[in-house]
């Protein structure tokens, strides 16, 4: 049984405002009251809110492949077991577990423990919620396979999407694809038809052909800057569509180093803070120390804050959320409100899980993340229990 809480003294970010020293109530795993006074209600336990301390909703990682020594690609109970425990330390509530280009087999065996472990996790967990899957992959262009291993790598397949989906009991939200890769479109007009977010990602397409794109459903951009065709004045490419059209909501790992503080602050200004969303797109280095780690079946060399194959090319980040958000908060001096959007409302929104998730509204479900000034996590609640207090806050 969730606990029952109130949260009090803490300025809170709801979707239109702050409300400086304010109460939250969580009652049954939902929140139950969102105020600027004291509710009357009462509560089996309250929550002083540290000075200067700020309370967001829940953030959501749409792309992630794992982190603290777990893969999505394990296909184990055990590696969905730390992502979903270890997540809350960073403010992930909820998460879409995500897969990389691999033998069809192998994919097969991710999606099926991944449907197979949310079937059992759907009983009270005290950890961060997977909400879905990403499919990152194979259907994208070898030209721009990034980390993506290329021998797996092929075009488009609707039956083989369809037999995946089957085996993920209907978990797939998110396709990464390169359109050109999509012969008529056939998987994205499919995708759009689902109601599952067709993204352009690992792609060389062009802007003509990605405006085509669009009028036939995709709808999404993954990460920005990253594994697609560059912008030139007279080609905008992907990056320029990925700005310039008011249709695609775009993805950014907000590093450092997949993209510079100032391309990241361009994303901001071009897209807003309405059609951005913050990711992390982490591997299983994130939270350990430096080393070499396997990555879809590769070698990845871990030094400081980066991630590489052999050849030099970035694979996944260790980038944690509250990471992304610190640095944009750095990068545009954006507001609270502007970081709830970009870690979470956007992406509940692009799920169609909006009515549950991404904001502080009475009756979502309770999940809540208290984070100091400089966007350091002190204390995460998953559906109304608390997942991780740090030890900065243990005393709350």
């Amino acid at each position: 049984m969730a606990d029952s809480l109130l949260l009090s003294g803490i300025s809170i970010v709801t979707e239109n405002e702050v409300i400086k020293n304010g109460y939250v109530g969580v009652k049954d795993g939902k929140i139950s009251a969102v105020s600027a006074e004291r509710p009357i209600e009462q509560y089996a336990k309250e929550i002083q809110g540290p000075r200067d301390a700020v309370l967001l909703p829940g953030m959501i990682d749409i792309h992630i492949h794992g982190g603290y020594g777990a893969d999505t690609m394990d296909a184990s109970f055990s590696a969905l077991d730390t992502m979903s425990s270890r997540l809350p330390e960073e403010g992930t509530t909820s998460f879409l577990a995500t897969t990389i280009t691999q033998e069809h087999g192998q994919i097969s065996q991710a999606l099926v423990k991944a449907k197979d472990w949310k079937s059992a996790e759907d009983s009270p967990s005290l950890g961060a919620e997977l909400i879905g899957i990403h499919l990152e992959g194979p259907f994208v262009s070898p030209k721009r396979a990034g980390a993506q291993p290329k021998e797996w790598i092929r075009p488009s397949d609707l039956a083989l999407f369809k037999k995946w989906q089957q085996e993920a009991g209907g978990l797939i939200k998110i396709v990464t694809l390169a359109p050109e890769e999509d012969q008529h479109f056939e998987l994205i007009r499919y995708l759009k038809d689902e109601s599952i977010i067709a993204s352009m990602g690992h792609t060389d397409a062009d802007s003509a052909l990605l405006l085509e794109a669009f009028e036939a459903g995709a709808s999404h951009m993954t990460h920005l800057y990253n594994a697609m065709s560059p912008f030139h004045h007279r080609e905008p490419g992907v990056i320029g569509t990925a700005l310039a059209h008011e249709g695609y909501v775009t993805e950014l790992i907000a590093d450092g180093i997949h993209s510079h503080p100032l391309a990241a602050k361009l994303a901001f200004l071009a897209k807003g803070s309405s059609k951005l969303i913050l990711i992390t797109d982490s591997m299983r280095a994130k939270g350990l120390k430096d080393g070499v780690y396997e990555f879809g079946g590769q070698s990845v060399t871990v030094k400081g804050k980066t991630a590489l194959l052999p050849d030099g090319t970035l694979a996944g980040s260790i980038l944690k959320m509250n990471e992304g958000a610190q640095h944009m908060r750095a990068f545009t001096n954006c507001s609270w409100t502007d970081i709830a959007n970009i870690t979470s409302a956007n992406a509940a929104k692009q799920l169609g899980i909006f009515d549950r998730k991404g904001s502080i509204t009475e009756g979502k479900d309770a999940d809540l993340v208290i984070v100091s000034s400089e966007c350091e996590v002190l204390l995460t609640i998953c559906r109304g229990n608390i997942a991780f207090i740090s030890k900065e806050a243990d005393h709350i």
